[in-house]
Parts: structure tokens; C-alpha cells; sequence
């Protein structure tokens, strides 16, 4: 096995290897020569080469959410890592471990003129778990660079080289553990940014440094009955409970858990399409309950009767801006959080964070609970029924546009898919539709951006242990078209963009959609398609614009085939907005 020459190098790899992370995204470049040679010739190592560094850097994502696992990404020196940025905010939003190994030029070398540098150190300073700025090591000669000079520190006399390259490996290793621990322990990203001198590509048959490896201890607050006892009395008094459950990892709660909760009267569960959790007693379609009660004469007497005493939350980004705007208005007496890192004031009254998981919290706090017999979720199940039977009255009486898409494609996925969904209208379109139970739904939630999505799904699709579908619509498609130039991607990989001819949510939204600016600036009209971008990169594509044409393709669709494939679906431009703010209006009467 070969290794780079430079003890940084080898330093970096041997600790991403002690702590077990495999997966390293590299865009190429000659800077970070000496970690690509580190990482690729180690078997040990699974190494993916992604140019497009905005990208790798959501490819990289879409591993780690799929792993729960940190997973490295390399990049050259200068602007390289700045593309990084969109995927950095959305992993730190979202708490999904990522590393960046960046690879800078020596410090003499910054804002003299040179190219390809910028000032890296700290460059993600507010989206970041750590940023460690590694020291360059001495190289023979190298000593030299800590001469008296400009960006070089003043010394009074001569070092022994080796007794400096002592001190500098120790205060590396130091830095890297610390970085790599932080990814581990808090899930989420840290910056490890690398100086290197020339020569770069040098390499030796032995590894001969041997960093100490400083194991990482993940922290989680324990909780018994006795801790929780005030907690417990106050939710046991309580006539009306809400539970608002966020964005969650499958298989994160315990079914017997969930069970207690769905069998107690006083209890109503919200839970977003993004949680991954499913009973016959929860609500999975928030805006379905809350946007018609907005529409009532007495609309205030049905909030208040859904107004809970106490809110327990837990999971991570609420994509309903109906449930916020409730909360806000109508508050609990108490909001509980439950996350083992942090904890949002998103409705302005939480007075408690409990620092565990939700389903060790809930592990011990149902013990103690004692389910209630009352009106409060066996009522509001009633509203949910009808309100169902409306929305399938409603679907069959509207004509071919997105709303109808959008109910075709989700009620036909088949069973145990991994349902990968993009921001803007994909996301809320797929909250008002009842899932197949068997689907795994992720969405990159931190930021909500549409930059990655696509990029995202790619990376899940390598590592996921089930077919992946990613529904998309056209904007964000295209803005990440860049996510296609990989040669990673499964060919059981699976896309459906929705084409309505520009960003359609701009038109639901308020908004003056009448203005001569509105289709330019805000909608962004368009006559793009997809089937160019997909025989580039030898994508199988389709398309259809009826809804008899659809019904005919989606079985196939499906389908094993030895490429990946991409349906596009040509929707209706201008009639969306109407036929979505007419469902609720519709709901509303029943």
C-alpha cells in the first residue's frame, strides 16, 4: 500500500480510520493531492470522486442521513470549499455529521497575490460544530517558512527542526480528534482545513506516523421516574396533550411506545410526512385539521377546543407553517422538547429540554402515565374522517394539474421504498397525502433550500438498502442538475420531476401574481425539459402530460432496468394555486 510522504496527510487518514469513517467524497484537485492518495490507495476507505464541490458536498449528505455516521469530504484550496456552504448549514440544521478536509496553501502564501487562496481558517464560523486550522508540518528545509517576514511568526532563535515537527504533530493530533470527536458526538459538521507545501504528490511505501487515537463519548442526559416526577404529574393532570412530531429517522420509536400514546384519549399526535412515524389514531396531515378550521365563522371556538395544555415536541424541522401559526396564537402552558442537542423556542413558550431521545425519554416517562378517557382525540379523529372523504371527492373532481399528480404518484410508490422528496411545493403537496407506511421520507429540512435535493437523493441511493424515489419539481431539478454527473448513482435510482413551467408555490403564496414582473422575478417562467440532461448522462427518460398518459407509465416505470430513470410529468402552469386554495375551502364545508 502506498501513502503520501507528508505526515499531515497520513495523520488525517490514520484517524478518519481509527474512528471508523469510511465514506470520503473527493472533488478533484492538486492541492488535496496529499489526502487523495492517503484515502484512495487504503482499501479500508470507500472513495467516491464528485466534481462539482456544491454537489459532493450534498451527495457526502445524503450518505451520512442514511448512515448516521460522519462522512469526510476533500476539496482543493481557494474557492472549493465555499461551494461546500449549502450542504454545511444544511447539515448543521439538520445534525448530520459531516467532515470537511480542506486543503489550504501555507499561511506565507495567503493575500500575497497568489492563486487559489483565500482565507480558509474559519470560514464556516457560524454554521460549524469546530474549525480546526491545522499547522503545517517541517519538511526538511521547510523551517525556513517561520522566518521573519510577512504572515510568518518573529524568532528569537533557531529551532531543532525535529523537536518543532514534535511539537506541530502533537498539536495536530490534538486538533483532529477534537474535530472528528465533534462530528461524532454532537452529529454534525466540523472543518478541518490543511496546509500543505510542495512537492504534494510524493509517496512512500510505509506509514510512519502513528497518531494517538482520543475515543469520543456521545452525551445524553439519563432520566428515571423520580427526575421526571413533576413532568409526569403535570402531563397526568392535563385534559388535552398534544405531541408534534418533526422530522425523524425510521424505526426511531419503539412500536409498543407509540401504541401507549395512540390509546390515550388525551393525547392527539401531529406528525409530519418528514417523521417516519404511522398509526391509525395519529394525524399525518396537519394542514388537512388546521387550514379549513381558518375559514370558519366560529373559527376561534374549534382552535380553542384543539388548544393543547401541553405540547410535546420532538424530531426536527416542522414544514407546516399552519401548525406554527397555532401554537403561537393558541399556546400550551407547557412545551417539552426532546432532543439530545439542542431545542427551539419555535412557538415561544418552551420551559423544558430534555437532553435524551425521544424513544429513551418516552421509554421512561409512559411508565408512569396513566392514559385518560375523554373527548379531546376521539373527537378531532371524527373531523379527520370527514375530512378525508372530502379529499377523495375533491381529487375526483378536479382537472389534471399538480394537486392530482401529486395524489396519483404518492398512492402508487411501491411498498418499501426510500421516498426522497425536495423542498418548495413537493414537500407541502406530500403533507396532505396519507403515505404507504412501508415508505422510509426523508427532505433536507435544515435549511429547507431546493439547492441539494437532488445531489441528496443520489448519495442516499448508494448507500440505501431499498430502492430510492426522488420526486422533485422542475426548478430545483435543474438548479441541481449537476447532481447527474456521478457515476455512482443505482441504476434502481428512480426520479419523477414535476413540470409545471416555473417555481408554482410563488403562486399560491400572496402575492401580486398579476404584475408584468411577477413571471420573470418571482415564478420564473420557463420552457426547459429534462430529456437533454438525461441522455447526457444516460438517464432513462419519459414523459407524459395527461392523466391517462401517467396511468400508463407509472407500472413500468418501475420497473428493474439496468439504468436509472426519470419520468417528467407536464403539468398546467396557472390553474395549481387555484385548485390547491379551493381543496381547503372544500375541506372546510365538511
Amino acid at each position: 500500500m502506498k501513502y503520501s510522504n507528508i505526515p499531515l496527510a497520513q495523520t488525517v487518514s490514520a484517524l478518519c480510520k481509527a474512528k471508523g469513517i469510511e465514506h470520503i467524497v473527493i472533488s478533484p484537485g492538486s492541492r488535496n493531492a496529499p489526502l487523495t492518495i492517503s484515502f484512495t490507495e487504503d482499501s479500508f476507505f470507500k472513495t467516491y470522486s464528485v466534481v462539482d464541490e456544491r454537489s459532493a458536498a450534498f451527495f457526502a449528505l445524503g450518505i451520512a442521513q442514511q448512515i448516521k455516521k460522519p462522512v469526510a469530504l476533500v476539496c482543493s484550496s481557494g474557492s472549493a470549499l465555499l461551494n461546500y456552504y449549502p450542504a454545511i448549514s444544511e447539515a448543521f440544521y439538520s445534525d448530520i455529521p459531516l467532515v470537511v478536509l480542506s486543503a489550504d496553501r501555507p499561511s506565507y502564501r495567503i493575500d500575497i497575490g497568489d492563486g487559489q487562496t483565500i482565507r480558509q481558517d474559519h470560514v464556516y464560523e457560524r454554521h460549524i460544530l469546530y474549525s480546526a486550522n491545522l499547522k503545517q508540518d517541517i519538511r526538511g528545509e521547510d523551517v525556513k517558512v517561520l522566518g521573519d517576514g510577512k504572515n510568518k511568526p518573529k524568532l528569537d532563535k533557531i529551532l531543532d527542526p525535529i523537536q518543532l515537527q514534535n511539537g506541530i504533530q502533537t498539536y495536530n493530533e490534538k486538533e483532529i480528534n477534537t474535530a472528528l470527536n465533534t462530528a461524532f458526538e454532537q452529529s454534525g459538521p466540523v472543518h478541518i482545513n490543511i496546509p500543505f507545501e510542495e512537492p504534494l504528490y510524493q509517496k512512500v511505501e510505509e506509514q510512519f506516523v502513528k497518531p494517538k487515537d482520543i475515543a469520543f463519548n456521545p452525551v445524553e442526559e439519563n432520566y428515571t421516574t423520580e427526575t421526571l416526577k413533576h413532568y409526569i404529574d403535570i402531563w397526568n393532570n392535563a385534559k388535552r396533550k398534544m405531541i408534534l412530531v418533526g422530522v425523524l429517522a425510521p424505526n426511531s420509536i419503539d412500536s409498543a411506545l407509540l401504541e401507549i400514546l395512540a390509546n390515550d384519549e388525551s393525547v392527539v399526535v401531529f406528525t409530519e410526512t418528514t417523521s417516519n412515524l404511522n398509526h391509525s389514531n395519529f394525524f399525518p396531515n396537519i394542514d388537512k385539521i388546521i387550514a379549513p378550521l381558518e375559514k370558519l365563522e366560529d373559527a376561534d371556538t374549534h382552535f380553542k377546543a384543539l388548544q393543547p395544555e401541553v405540547l410535546l415536541t420532538l424530531g426536527g424541522m416542522v414544514v407546516s407553517k399552519k401548525i406554527k401559526a397555532f401554537l403561537r396564537k393558541y399556546q400550551p402552558a407547557n412545551h417539552w422538547h426532546i432532543d439530545t442537542k439542542k431545542a427551539y423556542d419555535t412557538y415561544y413558550c418552551l420551559n423544558k429540554h430534555f437532553k435524551t431521545t425521544p424513544n429513551t425519554f418516552l421509554k421512561v416517562f409512559t411508565e408512569s402515565v396513566v392514559p385518560q378517557q375523554n373527548e379531546y382525540q376521539p373527537s378531532w379523529l371524527a373531523i379527520k374522517a370527514r375530512r378525508s372523504n372530502a379529499h377523495k371527492e375533491y381529487v375526483v373532481q378536479i382537472p389534471f394539474s399538480d394537486f392530482k399528480v401529486y395524489e396519483r404518484i404518492l398512492k402508487t410508490i411501491p411498498e418499501n421504498y426510500q421516498l426522497q422528496l425536495s423542498n418548495s411545493s413537493t414537500i407541502r403537496y406530500a403533507q396532505l397525502f396519507q403515505l404507504n407506511e412501508s415508505l422510509h421520507v426523508f427532505c433536507n429540512r435544515g435549511t429547507s433550500g431546493i439547492d441539494g435535493s437532488t445531489s441528496t437523493a443520489v448519495g442516499a441511493s448508494v448507500v440505501a438498502n431499498r430502492p430510492v424515489l426522488f420526486i422533485t419539481g422542475d426548478l430545483s431539478f435543474f438548479y441541481d442538475s449537476n447532481a447527474l454527473w456521478n457515476n455512482y448513482i443505482n441504476h434502481q435510482f428512480r426520479i419523477i420531476v414535476i413540470n409545471n413551467g416555473g417555481g408554482g408555490i410563488f403562486r399560491i403564496l400572496p402575492g401580486d401574481k398579476d404584475s408584468d414582473k411577477f413571471d420573470t422575478y418571482f415564478e420564473t417562467t420557463h420552457e426547459l425539459n429534462a430529456k437533454g440532461l438525461c441522455e447526457t448522462y444516460g438517464i432513462q427518460y419519459q414523459s407524459v402530460n395527461s392523466e391517462e398518459a401517467l396511468e400508463q407509465a407509472l407500472p413500468n416505470f418501475y420497473k428493474s432496468s439496468k439504468r436509472p430513470s426519470l419520468l417528467e410529468i407536464f403539468t398546467p402552469r396557472k390553474i395549481n394555486d387555484e385548485i390547491l386554495l379551493n381543496y381547503f375551502s372544500f375541506l372546510s364545508k365538511n
